[in-house]
């Protein structure tokens, strides 16, 4: 190992976090791994000389600056930034609470801004570092029982790809990672939230789409180690990618939107194309 970098992990407390976490630390880099509960974090990952646990809400401003000041004065850069913490919020539309969307929208992408924000300034001084963000194929197929992480893992994306042309003359890479079903802790009591069935007319499809959830967790095909392995791989690259399909799965998925939105640019061509002004009027 002989370029050993300074890694900043959100919700490295449970799943995917600490998965990312170990692979890291084990390549020998220096990890700040944070949580909401840093007892949970130091029982999951244990106390080694390059590893920081911090507390840290990514809905808390003040916590995220003193998480980003600590880790400067521990190990003096951040060079690679992990976006993980998320939650899932499930339902139909008409029955999410105006509360529970909003919270979705604070964890999955305010979120993840807040931190980035914070963390920003010090790549920009190093002309130097890495955004990497945990989306979801969700962030490029919606689907139904999912509006409210779909739309958070959309702006996920959007906002990735906006920024990195906007950090990369100083530098700084930014990685959008869209996994598929992995096994992770997302689909849990503790971190699936589900709508209160409040709507007669949904009534049979939300007890199709619960046993669906329930019935998936524990059971995903993707193995966490391995794409959390797949992440310190592409940190390492010269010119990491802006965009990682996670999971085959995730690729099959992405391949079936790609001719979905060709079909729907081709179904409407000539009508979309006749929309200009005339060119006396343009003149």
């Amino acid at each position: 190992m002989t370029d050993t970098k300074t890694w900043i992990i959100t919700g490295a407390g449970r799943g995917l976090g600490v998965d990312i976490a170990t692979a890291a630390l084990a390549a020998g880099h220096n990890v700040v791994a944070t949580g909401r509960n840093p007892g949970t974090v130091t029982s999951a990952l244990g106390d080694a000389e390059n590893l920081l646990v911090l507390t840290l809400d990514v809905t808390d401003a003040e916590q995220i600056d003193a998480a980003v000041e600590a880790t400067i004065e521990r190990f003096g850069s951040v060079d690679v930034l992990v976006n993980n913490a998320a939650s899932f919020y499930a339902g139909f539309f008409e029955e999410l609470t105006p509360e529970q969307m909003q919270r979705q929208l604070a964890v999955s992408l305010l979120g993840p801004m807040n931190v980035t924000r914070a963390v920003l300034p010090v790549m920009r001084s190093q002309r130097s570092g890495h955004v990497i963000t945990i989306s979801s194929s969700a962030g490029f197929a919606g689907f139904e029982y999912g509006s409210a992480y779909a739309a958070s893992k959309f702006g996920v994306d959007g906002w990735m790809e906006s920024l990195a042309p906007e950090i990369e003359p100083f530098g700084i890479h930014a990685t959008v990672v869209n996994p598929g079903f992995f096994r992770t802790e997302l689909l849990t009591q503790e971190s699936t939230n589900y709508a209160p069935a409040s709507i007669e007319d949904y009534a049979e499809r939300n007890a199709g789409q619960r046993a669906f959830w329930d019935g998936m967790n524990g059971k995903q095909g993707g193995d966490p180690a391995k794409l959390a392995q797949a992440l310190v791989t592409l940190a390492g690259e010269p010119q990491p990618p802006l965009r990682f399909i996670a999971g085959a799965d995730a690729i099959a998925q992405a391949e079936d939107k790609l001719a979905e939105r060709q079909a729907q640019i081709d179904a409407h061509r000539d009508l979309s194309c006749s929309l200009a002004l005339a060119t006396a009027e343009i003149a």
